[in-house]
C-alpha cells in the first residue's frame, strides 16, 4: 500500500517508492540521503503540524512535514 511517510505510525519502516515534487525538492531529499528504495523509520511527530523525525541509513533527520507528504512508501519487500 502506498503512502506518505506521515502516515506511518511511529516506530514503524517502509520502503521509499518514490518522491513526489519537482526537480528541486528531489534533489534536497536526495541531498540528505532520502531517495528510493531506501528504507525509512519514522522516529517522531512533533504536535500541532510541526516537523518529523526519520532515521534512514541509521542517521535522523529532521523535515518539515509539507515536505514528508510527498515522501511516497510502501510495504518492505
Amino acid at each position: 500500500m502506498e503512502q506518505p511517510v506521515t502516515s506511518l505510525e511511529t516506530g514503524n519502516t517502509a520502503v521509499i517508492l518514490w518522491l513526489e515534487g519537482g526537480h528541486w525538492f528531489q534533489n534536497k531529499m536526495r541531498g540528505i540521503g532520502i531517495r528510493e528504495q531506501k528504507t525509512i523509520r519514522l522516529v517522531a511527530k512533533h504536535p500541532f503540524n510541526g516537523p518529523i523525525v526519520v532515521e534512514v541509513d541509521g542517521r535522523e533527520i529532521t523535515i518539515g512535514r509539507r515536505m514528508a507528504d510527498h515522501i511516497i512508501t510502501g510495504v518492505p519487500e
